[in-house]
């Protein structure tokens, strides 16, 4: 990558994880912060103002990512980031758990995961754009590590406002480095305002099996912290200024033990085994988390489970999308793929408000169950994805350059190919198990 790709993957991985950071820093103390707020003993307020955010940023993902076209990436990136950080400001400022879920509401209106992402692929060549997204992506785990040990202890020093009002600070901070230090994106020479096969898109079969897998994963996963901090109170005696002593080396532990499966899939090309093995475990946490909440051992061992087959989960899936999707639509298919993920945080905190208020631990874990055993269903029917590599040559200088880009994306495993005249380079995208490297040769060297 070029200086200029390596700036941008980073300041827009910051700009994302701030963003993020904001959304993760309440979970692991809100439903016991939110007890001294009016209302907020109320489990089901409480898992609105969770789950509102996810709400409106659904609502708002895709309206986000069309005036990015129109009027700007980084315009759009700071109208989104003003309307966070007011956010998060009427929240530190609220006197009761309606104002804290105005506020929440506020802050998912600032949807700008489509404008960062586009942002990056303006800035970003295509033999490079996986790298920066994969860097972004990486940003969400380690914001939810960080946000689970930085969380009791900012509760005990600053208070739940006081969280919220450093969440603000953070927006502005992100909105100086999108001024300052973000590139500027090259103008574009075409827009194309409507949205190619978006409907196909949308019904392919095994991208909504993708979808239902991260709606899902952020259903469970906002639904738990409506009730696991108070089962940590309950079972384990601690305040949840002491919380930071559970979740420490539950992360710590989870992102070593999530190593090894990532690596194995990867490089031995067993994403699905890998990946339909994590939903199943997926579903025995929860099934523990039923029949265990009341322990503290198996509370936290439960814990480990969870965040272990969360980060394997939350890394493969865009993974996956990209793989699967059309490489014409891959925009599209990440624009929806983002919007079922923020549904999910939306449902998952609203339902299992509702769920705790009136069935308790048990209903919320009863329904996580049902949704594991479902997804698991589904991914066991998902096609396994191609092996995919990035293959790049050097065009020799008697070649054709306009002809030999559509030569080679007709070739059998051909899935992209990108030529770049100016360095006489040819970056190809190939499925291992299809592609004929002889003919790829024979066309760049001239010969065929």
């Amino acid at each position: 990558m070029t200086r200029l790709e390596l700036r941008a993957g980073l300041s827009l991985a910051s700009i994302f994880a701030l963003r993020m950071l904001g959304l993760f820093l309440i979970l692991p103390v809100f439903a016991v912060a939110a007890r001294d707020l009016p209302g907020g003993h109320n489990l089901t307020l409480i898992g609105i103002a969770l789950g509102v955010y996810g709400l409106t940023q659904a609502v708002l993902q895709i309206p986000f990512g069309m005036a990015s076209d129109r009027y700007g990436r980084k315009r759009v990136i700071i109208v989104g980031l003003l309307l966070f950080a007011a956010g998060s400001f009427l929240a530190a400022a609220a006197t009761d758990i309606w104002w804290t879920i105005f506020g929440r509401a506020l802050q998912g209106a600032g949807a700008i995961s489509a404008a960062v992402t586009a942002l990056a692929a303006d800035l970003t060549r295509e033999q490079h754009r996986t790298k920066v997204m994969a860097l972004i992506g990486s940003s969400i785990g380690l914001m939810f590590a960080l946000s689970m040990v930085a969380a009791p202890a900012l509760n005990a020093l600053v208070g739940l406002h006081g969280i919220f009002a450093l969440t603000g600070i953070l927006a502005l901070a992100a909105i100086l480095m999108v001024v300052k230090v973000v590139p500027d994106p090259p103008p574009a020479e075409h827009h194309d305002h409507a949205p190619v096969g978006f409907r196909d898109v949308l019904l392919d079969p095994q991208l909504m099996r993708l979808n239902f897998g991260i709606m899902t994963l952020h259903f469970i996963q906002m639904a738990m912290f409506v009730v696991v901090p108070g089962a940590i109170v309950a079972t384990g005696g601690l305040p949840v200024s002491e919380h930071w002593k559970v979740y420490l080396p539950v992360v710590l532990a989870s992102f070593v033990l999530m190593l090894p499966p990532i690596f194995y899939a990867e490089r031995r090309a067993r994403m699905k085994p890998v990946f339909v093995g994590s939903v199943f475990v997926l579903l025995l946490a929860q099934g523990g988390f039923l029949y265990g909440s009341g322990l503290f051992n198996a509370l936290v061992a439960n814990l480990v489970v969870f965040f272990v087959v969360f980060n394997i989960l939350e890394a493969s899936l865009p993974s996956l999308v990209s793989r699967l999707a059309p490489p014409q639509a891959k925009g599209t298919a990440l624009g929806i793929y983002n919007t079922t993920q923020s549904l999910g945080l939306f449902l998952g905190g609203a339902a299992g408000g509702v769920l705790a208020q009136h069935y308790g631990a048990a209903g919320v874990f009863g329904v996580g169950i049902a949704l594991a055993l479902i997804w698991l269903v589904i991914a066991v029917t998902m096609q396994a994805p191609q092996t995919v590599a990035l293959r790049e040559f050097f065009i020799q200088p008697h070649v054709d350059i306009e002809k030999l880009r559509e030569q080679l994306a007709s070739l059998p495993g051909v899935r992209e190919a990108v030529v770049e005249p100016e360095k006489r380079m040819a970056y190809l995208k190939v499925n291992l198990e299809r592609w004929d490297e002889r003919r790829v040769r024979r066309l760049i060297g001239g010969e065929a």
